[in-house]
């Protein structure tokens, strides 16, 4: 009888030593409940692997139909990283998406354009039948479930619904991948079957490189914690196994594809961020402060606004970077936005405001220009796509893909990803080559191409597409 006592004595000290090593120690009751209930929804299988450094990585896009000759992007298509990640998969799959509809649902099924959607969506679905976990943490509410609903129904499929506009007043806005926590996709494309066929989008796809696809794995905790909680808050704070294991203080030193690299993940809102997680915003702050000779952003929306809140209230952070690093430390700053029905007028009346600063006496060197889809009268029927929907920015010093839009809201409030890779300095090989440089013929094929055109100041009609408000 005393030894079964004192074991059971041994074990409960031993469990509240490991939940304390976790969570810390609690100040309250309510602390303790919370902390509790967390630890209930921690059952996503984090299981520590080997953190292998030398990465594969490939710099991926979505072409709209029509838009390129497949000469101008040579590489592979967002479509075929993520079916390459599926067949890799041996143990488990997780998504972190704003909304999931990769079959078009509103036309036939014979639709063409659809295609490599359903491809993703049959090989998710047989998952399962590989003994293969995959879990999806979606924004709520969805406006079409006919996917999740059929994902859901498979055994071993969970999908959870993120409620985030309770508790921060926003949306999960983030389009991340991991698989088997060693291989793991970020970018602009969203879990639909028009970002792989009638939107272009730029993403990163990376193998083999556990290091960072586990930290990566800590942010989409955060969503599936959330997705389950019962009590409709956030937690008081997050536990020790989410915590950040890269940040713009202590980078992860990584390989990828040969040449050395300091990489780390930042989040958005800091609300929602873990703990040693650099936030979203001050990460691109500090690419544009740290740029020297130019600053490259290719982004669908770009408002020093607060976009969906009521009153609007101006919001200068990123405008007033780029501002002082074209005219305080002549810094060439080129910013390309996209032009679709769904562009807010005020977005180009921003815009010009920068381009003054072009103007004598200052002479600041910014140049702003509008990126337009061409459609067919059949493409037009598509809603929410012909549009270039990529977000990143490259300069002279190192490369930042995100998944956010850039106005106030989609960093105090929604969540997104951003991941910075710095390779300034380090020895290339014959044969091999920097993501930066990559991102940058990126950046320059489009900014040269007949899908833009100069934004001036005295422009009017900037836009004649657009006919309301940004999407999301």
């Amino acid at each position: 009888m005393c030894s079964a006592v004192s074991l059971l004595l041994l074990l409960l000290v031993g469990g509240l030593g490991l939940h304390v090593w976790l969570y810390g120690l609690p100040t309250s009751v309510a602390q303790l409940a919370a902390q509790l209930e967390l630890h209930r929804l921690e059952g996503i299988g984090l299981v520590p692997e080997h953190c292998s450094s030398d990465c594969r990585v490939q710099l991926v896009e979505s072409i709209p139909v029509g838009l390129y000759p497949s000469s101008s992007s040579p590489g592979p298509t967002i479509a075929d990283s993520w079916l390459r990640l599926l067949d890799k998969a041996k143990s488990s799959v997780h998504i972190a998406a704003f909304y999931f509809t990769l079959r078009d649902s509103d036309v036939q099924s014979d639709n063409p354009s659809d295609s490599q959607g359903r491809k993703v969506f049959e090989r998710l679905k047989k998952l399962e039948s590989r003994g293969v976990k995959l879990q999806v943490a979606v924004n709520a509410p969805q406006t079409s479930k006919q996917d999740t609903a059929e994902l859901s129904a498979a055994e071993g499929a969970q999908v959870r619904e993120v409620n985030l506009s309770a508790v921060t007043g926003g949306i999960v806005h983030t389009k991340l991948w991991v698989v088997d926590q060693k291989h793991f996709y970020l970018g602009s494309a969203n879990m639909d079957w028009r970002s792989l066929s009638q939107v272009q989008q730029v993403g990163l796809s990376v193998e083999d490189c556990s290091c960072l696809a586990q930290d990566a794995f800590r942010i989409f905790g955060v969503y599936w914690a959330v997705g389950g909680s019962q009590s409709g808050s956030l937690p008081p704070f997050w536990p020790a196994r989410l915590s950040a294991l890269s940040s713009a203080d202590k980078p992860l030193d990584l390989n990828f594809n040969g040449v050395p690299a300091q990489v780390y993940l930042s989040s958005a809102p800091p609300s929602i961020s873990a703990r040693g997680r650099s936030d979203d915003l001050s990460t691109i702050l500090s690419v544009i402060d740290d740029a020297r000779r130019f600053i490259h952003i290719s982004v669908m929306d770009y408002l020093p606004l607060s976009q969906y809140t009521e009153p609007l209230q101006f919001w200068p952070a990123i405008d007033s970077r780029l501002r002082a690093a074209a005219c305080t430390r002549g810094v060439q700053v080129r910013l390309m936005v996209s032009c679709w029905e769904h562009s807010p007028a005020s977005m180009f009346i921003f815009l010009q405001s920068l381009l003054v600063l072009s103007r004598p006496p200052l002479q600041c060197n910014i140049d702003v220009k509008i990126f337009t889809v061409p459609s067919t009268e059949e493409q037009m029927k598509i809603p929410f796509a012909r549009v270039n929907h990529a977000k990143y920015m490259v300069t002279d010093r190192v490369l930042y893909i995100g998944t956010s839009n850039w106005s106030q809201n989609y960093f105090t409030h929604t969540a997104g990803v951003g991941l910075v890779v710095n390779q300034t300095g380090s020895a290339v090989k014959q044969g091999q080559q920097t993501l930066q440089s990559q991102a940058e013929r990126l950046f320059l094929r489009d900014w040269d191409s007949d899908y833009t055109s100069q934004l001036r100041v005295d422009d009017l009609d900037v836009c004649p597409h657009r006919r309301g408000f940004a999407h999301r």
